[in-house]
């Protein structure tokens, strides 16, 4: 499935508060909480590249998660679960339900036991919710990562699984800020990737 394409980043502060919001549903995923705390940035900072800017707002995912404020922490709850659950049957979001194919192929028993995880691992961590980085990985695969982060039962861990970005993704220049970033960032890169051509410039 071919992403639609994303507007030159340098244009982005040029844009109104409309378009910068489809940006980060393009992204991410349609969510108020992440447009209320990010679309400001948008128009207020001059990336370089999408790269930077999934960076910038993996900061800001960062910070939410460390703060000790129940607000803080509402917020993320609300932007971690715009991501629709793996394995569900009904994905509104046409690039997680593309990102997400490879998971409904396979037995019932391992669509089961996908649909049993995601029930235990949010009565594990309440007002979570798991996310990774699907595109390209197996069933099996992620079945294993979800029972090994449900049995560590570190709900602050499991915040910051939830937006850094792991390396294997990063395949263009990135800054040592980025680094530190996974899963919600993993997917915002994948879509810069594939809407930008491969480059990550806009």
């Amino acid at each position: 499935m071919e992403s639609a394409r994303l507007p030159p980043v340098a244009t982005l502060p040029d844009l109104s508060t409309e378009e910068r919001a489809a940006v980060l549903d393009q992204l991410f995923e349609p969510c108020i909480p992440l447009h209320t705390i990010s679309v400001n940035l948008l128009r207020e900072t001059s990336f370089k590249s999408y790269t930077d800017l999934v960076g910038s707002i993996g900061l800001q995912l960062t910070a939410l998660a460390q703060s000790s404020s129940a607000s803080d922490s509402e917020w993320l709850q609300d932007i971690l679960a715009a991501h629709p659950r793996l394995g569900q049957t009904k994905v509104e979001s046409t690039l997680s339900r593309a990102e997400q194919a490879q998971l409904n192929v396979g037995g019932e028993s391992s669509a089961q036991s996908l649909t049993e995880l995601n029930l235990l691992y949010e009565q594990t961590f309440p007002g979570l919710r798991y996310v990774v980085y699907v595109n390209g990985r197996s069933r099996a695969a992620i079945i294993s990562d979800m029972k090994a982060r449900i049995e560590r039962r570190d709900p602050m861990a499991e915040r910051h699984s939830a937006i850094k970005v792991g390396l294997r993704l990063v395949a263009w220049e990135v800054t040592t800020d980025l680094l530190r970033f996974k899963a919600m960032c993993d997917i915002a890169i994948d879509r810069v990737r594939k809407a930008s051509g491969g480059d990550g410039s806009g």
